[in-house]
C-alpha cells in the first residue's frame, strides 16, 4: 500500500507476460469505476464491496485510494478485486472518501502501474481518479501536457494518466475544483467517465455523448449526505444504496460533505449516445437502464431475433451467461423448449496460463462445457451475443456437435460488428473483425453452423423504446459520434514506446 499526501504515488512496472490466452469472440470488457464517500462508514470495504459487483468489467487490475485528513492512502495491483484486497489491506485504509477501479486495458497494455485509481498532488492538495472510457486525442493531449509540464513524469501509458496531469495543471494556475475540472475535461475527446476524489469532496463527471454509464446514489440516513457513485446500479445494490439519478450526459456532479443534495450543472451539451452493448452485453442483467433491468432488454432483444429468423428445432440454449435471456425470449415466441446445453465455469478469472498443445488437441474446455445428455440427437439453436472474431464461436460449434447435436443454427442477439470500437471497448482493427471480411455465407461455412443469422439493427435500436435513438451503434455501422484522426485508428498502443508497443501488438494484445 503507498500513502502519499502531497506527492504522486511511485509504481513499480509489472512485467507484461509473454503467455496470453486465446482472446474470447466478443467484445471486450470496459472498466468499472466505483466511489463512496461517507462518515463513519468503511469506505474501503464498501469501494471493496462495489467494485465486486462491477468485476465484469475489468478482471486485469483493481485498486483503491482512500482520503484521510490530508493524506490518501492507495492501494491497487494486478488480479480480481479478491485477489487483491483482503481485510487486513482494506483495515489499514480507514478514511471518508474512497475512489475504486477495476481495469481492462484499451489504451495501455495490461501491467501494474497502469491500474487505476491515479493519484497526483497539486498545489490545492491531492486528489484521486479513476476513469472508464477512451479518449482519441490521447496522443495529442500528452503532447501538450510534455510541452508545458516539462518535469511531468508519466509512470503509465494510459489516457486516464493525461486526464489527471490535465486536472494538475489546471489545478496549479489557482482555478477553483470545479473550474480546473470542467477546463481539463475540455480538453478532453472521447469517452469519459470519471469520479475524482479531492480534498472539497467527491465529483462524477460524464462525457458530452454519455457514452459510458455512471449512476449515483446515497447510503444510511439521507439526511447525513452519505453519496456513492457507480459505472453500474449494481454497485449501488450490493451495498444497500439507494439509486437517486444517473450522472446525464455532459454532467460534472460535486458531492460536498455536509450538503443534503448535490450540486449538479451542464458542463457540455451534446447528444447523448450511450454505447449499446452495454445493453446488449456489457453491464450485467440486474443493473437498470431506462427504468428497468437489462434482464428484461435482453429477453425483449431475444423475442425480435425469434421474429426475425425462425428456424424448424428441438431446444434453444444460450451461451452462458449474456446470451441466456435472449436464449429465453427466442424460446418463449418461438415455442421452441429453453434447456441449458452449456455449463460455464464462474470461478476462471482473466488468465494468463496457456494450455499446452496437447491439452488444446485433447479438446480442453476452461470456461464452458456442453451436456451431451440434452444435446445429444437434437437439432438445436444457440443464441449469442455477438461474434467478433469467430475463433472461439467455431470451437463451441464443434464442441455442440461432439456432444451429438444433430444440428447447430446460430443467433446473434447483436447485429454484425464490423467497425472497430475507440471508445472504451477492446476490438481488433477492422481486418480482424470476421463480419467485415466475409459474407454470412461464408461466415456460416467458417464456423460450421447449419444456419447462421443476426439481429438486425432495427430490431435491436426498437427493443429498447423510446430511447432508441440515444445509442452509439458505431461498431455495426461505422458512424463514429467522435472523429477522429487515422493515428488513432491504428492501435490502441500510441502512448507506448516503439519497442514495447511493438512487441506486445505482437503478443496480441
Amino acid at each position: 500500500m503507498n500513502e502519499v499526501s502531497a506527492s504522486s504515488v511511485p509504481i513499480n512496472a509489472a512485467d507484461v507476460s509473454s503467455a496470453q490466452p486465446e482472446r474470447p469472440d466478443r467484445m471486450e470488457e470496459a472498466c468499472g469505476v466505483f466511489a463512496v464517500m461517507a462518515a463513519d462508514q468503511p469506505v474501503a470495504n464498501l469501494t471493496y464491496f462495489g467494485l465486486y459487483a462491477l468485476q465484469h468489467r475489468g478482471q486485469e487490475s483493481a485498486g483503491i485510494a482512500v482520503f484521510d485528513g490530508p493524506k490518501v492512502r492507495l492501494h491497487k495491483d494486478m488480479g480480481l478485486v479478491s485477489q487483491v484486497f483482503d481485510q487486513d489491506v482494506l483495515e489499514r485504509m480507514p478514511g471518508t472518501l474512497a475512489i475504486g477501479h477495476n481495469r481492462y486495458s484499451t489504451t495501455g497494455s495490461s501491467k501494474v502501474c497502469n491500474a487505476q485509481p491515479v493519484v497526483l498532488k497539486t498545489r490545492q492538495g491531492p486528489f484521486a481518479l479513476a476513469h472508464n472510457g477512451n479518449l482519441v486525442n490521447a496522443g495529442e493531449l500528452r503532447e501538450a501536457i510534455a510541452s508545458a509540464l516539462p518535469d511531468a513524469e508519466f509512470t503509465s501509458t494510459t489516457d486516464s494518466e493525461l486526464i489527471a496531469f490535465a486536472l494538475q495543471q489546471a489545478m496549479d494556475s489557482g482555478l477553483s475544483w470545479e473550474e480546473g475540472i470542467r477546463q481539463a475535461a475540455g480538453r478532453c475527446r472521447g469517452a469519459f467517465s470519471l469520479v475524482i476524489g479531492t480534498p472539497v469532496g467527491l465529483f462524477a463527471l460524464r462525457d458530452g455523448h454519455g457514452i459510458r454509464p455512471l449512476v449515483f446514489g446515497s447510503i444510511g440516513d439521507p439526511h447525513l449526505a452519505q453519496w456513492v457513485v457507480s459505472s453500474e446500479t449494481c454497485g449501488l445494490d450490493i451495498i444497500g444504496a439507494r439509486f437517486d439519478d444517473d450522472v446525464q450526459p455532459g454532467e460534472l456532479i460535486h458531492f460536498r460533505p455536509g450538503d443534503s443534495a448535490p450540486h449538479r450543472q451542464i458542463w457540455m451539451e451534446d447528444s447523448p449516445r450511450m454505447c449499446v452493448f452495454e445493453m446488449i452485453y456489457f453491464a450485467r442483467p440486474d443493473s437498470r437502464f431506462f427504468g428497468e433491468s437489462l434482464y428484461s432488454y435482453r429477453v425483449r432483444i431475444g423475442e425480435t431475433l425469434a421474429r426475425e429468423t425462425s428456424v424448424e428445432a428441438d431446444l434453444v440454449i444460450g451461451v452462458p451467461d449474456s446470451g441466456i435471456p435472449a436464449a429465453i425470449g427466442y424460446s418463449q415466441v418461438s415455442g421452441i423448449p429453453y434447456a441449458d446445453g452449456l455449463i460455464k465455469n464462474r470461478y476462471v478469472g482473466r488468465t494468463f496460463i496457456q494450455p499446452t498443445q496437447a491439452m488444446r488437441e485433447a479438446g480442453i474446455r476452461v470456461k464452458l462445457n456442453p451436456l451431451p445428455d440434452v444435446l445429444s440427437g437434437k437439432r438445436v439453436v444457440v443464441i449469442d451475443d455477438s461474434i467478433v472474431r469467430g475463433t472461439t464461436s467455431r470451437k463451441l460449434v464443434q464442441a455442440l456437435r461432439d456432444a451429438g447435436a444433430t444440428e447447430v443454427h446460430m443467433r446473434i442477439s447483436s447485429p454484425p460488428v464490423t467497425h472497430p470500437c475507440f471508445y472504451g471497448i477492446d476490438t481488433d482493427t477492422q481486418d480482424q473483425l470476421i463480419a467485415a471480411r466475409l459474407t454470412l455465407e461464408e461466415i456460416t461455412a467458417h464456423l460450421g453452423v447449419d444456419s447462421l443469422a443476426y439481429l438486425t439493427r432495427e430490431g435491436m435500436v426498437e427493443a429498447a423504446q423510446s430511447h432508441s435513438s440515444h445509442f452509439c451503434t458505431a461498431c455495426f455501422d461505422g458512424r463514429y459520434p467522435i472523429e477522429m484522426d487515422e493515428a488513432v485508428r491504428s492501435s490502441k498502443l500510441m502512448l507506448e514506446p516503439a519497442g514495447l508497443a511493438s512487441q506486445i501488438a505482437a503478443m496480441g494484445l
